[in-house]
């Protein structure tokens, strides 16, 4: 399914330069109710005329514009009479496109500042005279364009906000769509409602109605396969696949091994004996044992697992053909828009791949499906209102993220059944202190992660030399950024004290108190 709305509803479209924010911005838009749409910075005017966009922000990027082999738009997006935003690098683009002057500034500003704005400006409707921005970029707009005035300063810049009322093009030299902007968003918002005119259309209501409409239209009477893994994701596509085209769709849930306790029957008795959908359960745990055995390195785990999950669904799907008559020509997935953009440097940007997903492309010639991915176009917090709409328990809507390649990337090094061990019943001991004390729903993620370190202990009266767990517990609103949670010391204590005491084989625990970036939530 295509990433692009299917209605002509009012739209933003996001150019990314490689800023780490960018899919930040695209959150941003998305909380208005309006939908965005992140593409390549060299997308053609002739593609953005097509598409109708109501406006066009040119995200930051860590490039300077003046710098060889700095990325460029095509300017003839700025003759489409659509209304444009340039933050940071955007905007110093846009003041060079249009005839003005970029240097690196005598003085950088990196983190928090302060902005002095015209109210009169709509960019700034309803805000104070003054701002708290945050700053990151070491250029500055020395000479302004032709038809663009002033509309906000810093003690570093004259020019920290710019703007041609007349063509609706303004610049930002600051980043509106961080927390560390406090009325960022606000100013977000009077870009998308008071200057681009966007009414708030993107409900996630509208969004079941026309994606079972495009499921139907797809499949026809078509059959559709897909890898059910119990976790937020999956489960919502299950659940509106089911929604727009009932029996046609089969579930195959695999036990890899790699899940976390008590799975298998979890999901058999949601979907199975619930929402009463078709469900093939695969007992496949030795088989992705056996080809992991003695990997280390995360890359290779993940292609593993990808690899093997595609070999026991061939198989799997030859067994469905005998035990459901129909044509399987569709294979579902609950494929997400920041999977889609980590996983793929987008046409040449600068932003570069952090880690691969099994569950974006890479699916053989050979296995002759079409993809139906119904929830690519959202953010993970999007997901989980659709899985609420849908009629999904909180326990599946609310559950925390869980990586595809499962304990494997939560085990540092090698795997083995011991480790697996280890890992998941740490794991289980996390899960339900956390729920226990009220703070599992308060956070975006909290687990165990097994290191491939053993220190000295002692128990009883003897000497230990066993492994440590590492706690890794953060707080996110898409798991674009995130910051370690600090939760309560006594918390930590039990959820320490209950590893140590229950987990055979681990005798210290650790707490990871780094954020992303630069740390990503996941350890592998």
């Amino acid at each position: 399914m295509s990433s692009s709305p299917s209605s002509p509803e009012d739209h933003i479209v996001i150019l990314d330069f490689g800023s780490q924010y960018t899919q930040v911005i695209a959150r941003r838009v998305r909380e208005c109710r309006v939908y965005s749409e992140i593409l390549p910075f060299r997308t053609k005017a002739s593609v953005l005329r097509a598409s109708r966009p109501k406006g066009i922000i040119l995200s930051g990027g860590p490039a300077s514009v003046y710098a060889k082999g700095a990325p460029k738009v095509d300017k003839a997006i700025y003759d489409l009479g659509i209304p444009i935003l340039g933050i940071c690098y955007g905007m110093q683009l846009v003041s060079r496109d249009l005839g003005g002057n970029v240097e690196r500034s005598e003085r950088r500003e990196y983190g928090a500042g302060r902005l002095k704005v015209d109210r009169r400006s709509d960019l700034f409707h309803g805000l104070p005279a003054e701002l708290d921005v945050w700053n990151s970029h070491g250029d500055k707009v020395t000479k302004m364009p032709k038809g663009f005035r002033a509309l906000g300063t810093t003690e570093n810049s004259p020019h920290a906000v710019i703007g041609d009322t007349r063509r609706d093009i303004y610049g930002l030299q600051f980043h509106p769509e961080v927390a560390h902007t406090p009325r960022g968003r606000e100013i977000l918002e009077n870009f998308v409602y008071r200057v681009c005119g966007c009414q708030s259309q993107w409900t996630m209501g509208s969004f079941i109605e026309k994606t079972c409409e495009q499921i139907r239209q797809q499949v026809g009477d078509g059959k559709v396969i897909l890898g059910l893994s119990g976790g937020v994701d999956s489960s919502v596509a299950a659940a509106l696949i089911h929604k727009a085209i009932g029996d046609q769709l089969t579930c195959i849930f695999v036990n890899n091994g790699l899940l976390r306790a008590n799975e298998t029957a979890a999901v058999e008795k949601l979907f199975k004996d619930h929402f009463h959908i078709r469900m093939k359960t695969v007992d496949a745990e030795k088989q992705f044992l056996a080809r992991l055995k003695g990997v280390t390195d995360p890359e290779r785990k993940r292609k593993i697992i990808g690899n093997e999950f595609i070999k026991v669904f061939e198989a799997a799907a030859r067994d469905l053909k005998k035990s459901f008559p129909g044509r399987y020509r569709f294979l579902a997935q609950g494929t997400l828009y920041p999977d889609v953009i980590e996983s793929v440097s987008i046409s040449g940007n600068p932003a570069a791949l952090i880690k691969s997903h099994h569950n974006v492309g890479g699916l053989p010639e050979r296995m002759k499906f079409e993809l139906v991915e119904p929830l690519r176009q959202l953010f993970k917090d999007e997901v989980r209102e659709v899985g609420s709409e849908l009629g999904l328990p909180k326990e599946v809507v609310q559950r925390q993220p869980f990586p595809g390649p499962g304990l494997a990337v939560r085990v540092l090094g090698d795997l083995t059944p011991e480790k697996l061990r280890m890992v998941s019943e740490a794991d289980t001991i996390v899960i339900e202190e956390m729920k226990a004390s009220g703070w599992y729903y308060k956070v975006w993620q909290s687990f165990a992660v097994l290191l491939p370190v053993q220190s000295v202990g002692v128990m009883g009266d003897e000497r230990t030399y066993e492994k440590t767990i590492a706690l890794r517990i953060v707080e996110s609103r898409d798991g674009m950024t995130a910051d370690w949670v600090r939760v309560p010391y006594d918390i930590l204590a039990k959820i320490s004290t209950r590893i140590i005491n229950e987990v055979n084989g681990v005798n210290r625990v650790c707490y990871d108190i780094s954020s992303k970036p630069p740390a990503t939530i996941e350890w592998e």
